[in-house]
């Protein structure tokens, strides 16, 4: 019988091998392949790869083959080859949703969301598992007080973020660094968030720079390590003492409806770093605004900042965004792109763009790859890969095709 380590050599052809090769990725095509499989039922909230592995988290509990002859029984993570789309035997017992996925050490996968327990036993909001077999990693030992919607890897640590106010037994309001083989907390990182005009600080979207010197942070907040940052922060953690980058942006104040603690969905930096975008939610729409936006900023210029570019929905939300270089990719329930006078309609110079879209990174226009989705709550995963773009969503048609809730893109 073939060991788990074995038998992951087989499934990735590596221990460890997150997603690489993926820099300046040409505009992939708009007809989704036909070999990846479905999720009949629920959401996608997460997706990583590792190799030849794609591994998917959300709130789920149903799957099935491409050809739809095989049903698995997979309680809110699975996993699939990227060669051959075959459900593979990763399988675990959560008692709640996955919202986060990185890639771990040693052929395991980090696994955040709202829930307990893994296989029995006790891991509160985070954990990490095996890749060929889901049991829980030997040695790894964390926890939080909430729940865990964010995770980074960036060389050995790992970034954590999301509604929580204690780590391992220490106060680490939303944000928390880990060992990514252990668990075991960085004591010295404290990012010190606070959001006392809106409540408890909670992370939404973490993003690492390619050099690794920056740390873009966007959620319910409104300082950050004693100075002000409302929903959006830039770290510099290119030295072992977490500081505060030169950078600060007013462009999210004022907030967006009351019933939003926050607007800030998710974010996501340039291959070559110079970048980042982040979408937004909000349910309101003006040109003034960034409610139902995606916007641009530069990453090392120095000061107060506004966006690069804006581009508006006219008031549906985006949640997922993946910058390529020669695009930026953006899914939500959106029905629009570039449409700044919209209210919930198409305004002057709207485009349709129902659920998943592409915006030139240079210009911030729609740019013309429309391959359309059905558009139920959202799309909210995106992994850029070697084999393409991958989604992940609520939704079941995909490119005028069936796909439950998973897609891929494959390069043209």
């Amino acid at each position: 019988m073939l060991s788990s380590a074995a038998i992951l050599v087989l499934l990735t052809g590596s221990s460890f091998s997150p997603a690489e090769g993926a820099d300046f990725q040409p505009v992939v095509a708009t007809d989704p392949v036909d070999w990846t499989p479905h999720i009949r039922d629920g959401a996608v909230h997460a997706m990583t790869v590792v190799g030849d592995v794609a591994v998917v988290g959300g709130d789920f509990s149903e799957v099935s083959s491409a050809d739809g002859k095989t049903d698995y029984e997979r309680w809110n993570l699975m996993a699939f080859s990227l060669t051959s789309g075959r459900v593979l035997p990763l399988r675990a017992d959560l008692d709640g949703p996955v919202w986060a996925l990185a890639p771990g050490p040693d052929g395991s996968v980090l696994v955040g969301g709202d829930f307990d327990q893994v296989d029995g036993v006790t891991n509160p909001g985070l954990a990490r598992l095996d890749l060929a077999t889901g049991r829980p990693s030997a040695g790894f030992d964390a926890w939080v007080d909430g729940d865990v919607r964010a995770i980074v890897v960036r060389g050995p640590w790992a970034y954590v973020g999301g509604w929580f106010g204690y780590a391992d037994d220490v106060s680490r309001k939303a944000l928390a660094r880990i060992d990514a083989r252990t668990g075991a907390l960085d004591r010295s990182f404290d990012a010190k968030l606070q959001a006392p005009e809106i409540g408890r600080a909670k992370v939404e979207g973490l993003a690492v720079s390619p050099a690794g010197d920056r740390l873009a942070v966007i959620g319910a907040l409104t300082q950050a390590l004693g100075q002000k940052r409302v929903q959006v922060a830039l770290l510099d953690i290119s030295r072992p003492a977490v500081r505060l980058a030169d950078w600060s942006t007013d462009a999210y104040n004022p907030r967006c409806r009351r019933q939003f603690d926050t607007y800030m969905r998710d974010v996501d930096f340039s291959p070559d770093g110079e970048y980042f975008v982040i979408v937004t939610t909000g349910r309101m729409s003006a040109p003034d605004l960034l409610c139902d936006t995606a916007a641009r900023f530069e990453t090392y210029s120095s000061g107060s900042h506004k966006p690069t570019w804006v581009n508006h929905t006219g008031g549906d939300s985006l949640y997922a965004v993946a910058v390529t270089g020669t695009a930026v990719y953006v899914g939500g329930h959106q029905r629009w792109l570039d449409n700044p006078y919209g209210h919930e309609d198409a305004g002057f110079g709207a485009v349709s763009r129902p659920g998943i879209a592409a915006i030139d990174p240079g210009s911030g226009k729609a740019m013309s790859w429309n391959p359309t989705r059905s558009r139920g709550e959202g799309l909210r995963a995106f992994v850029v890969c070697p084999q393409g773009l991958l989604v992940g969503s609520d939704t079941d048609q995909l490119g005028h095709e069936y796909h439950g809730r998973i897609g891929l893109f494959p390069p043209v």
